[in-house]
């Protein structure tokens, strides 16, 4: 067949492109009288065939720039892209709702009356509280009966919405 024949089996078979193929120069004959894959396989195990060493990107400087930016440089206004909701995490939401989730449900299940509903519900929204264990606990302080079986239901009731 052809060297062009050659080096495109070559480099299918070596997984590279055909810019990184190359045939030593005493191996022309051989080469160019190889018919199948399996010749090329063959030229390649007895090394007149070969494919170029691999480049890569150095990422030195990109592990460096990452450790910076992780203590907080080249963070500043300059070097913003898009407005601060785009940058911005949606932790405040994702915690609002939760906890707005569980009052929801401990009212439903006549754990809570209006009233202290009303006042928990003041509190998730004055941040008060970290996270939905903080307001457990607070509420448990102040005599609300809260089992971890019901607390399990409320989360599966949850995921379940959240499949959807």
């Amino acid at each position: 067949m052809s060297m062009r024949f050659a080096k495109r089996a070559a480099a299918y078979i070596l997984g590279r492109g055909e810019s990184s193929i190359r045939i030593k120069p005493d191996a022309f004959k051989e080469v160019s009288e190889a018919l199948t894959k399996d010749d090329i396989r063959r030229l390649i195990k007895d090394g007149k065939i070969y494919a170029l060493q691999e480049k890569h990107n150095k990422s030195a400087r990109s592990k460096m720039l990452k450790i910076a930016r992780s203590e907080g440089r080249s963070r500043g206004t300059g070097r913003r892209r898009g407005s601060h909701k785009t940058r911005s995490g949606r932790l405040w939401e994702k915690k609002i709702r939760s906890q707005r989730r569980l009052l929801r449900e401990l009212k439903a299940m006549k754990k809570l009356d209006t009233k202290t509903f009303n006042e928990y519900y003041r509190h998730t929204k004055g941040n008060q509280y970290a996270n939905k264990a903080t307001m457990l606990l607070h509420m448990r302080e102040q005599g609300i009966q809260v089992s971890e079986e019901e607390l399990k239901q409320i989360n599966e009731k949850a995921r379940k919405e959240y499949e959807r």
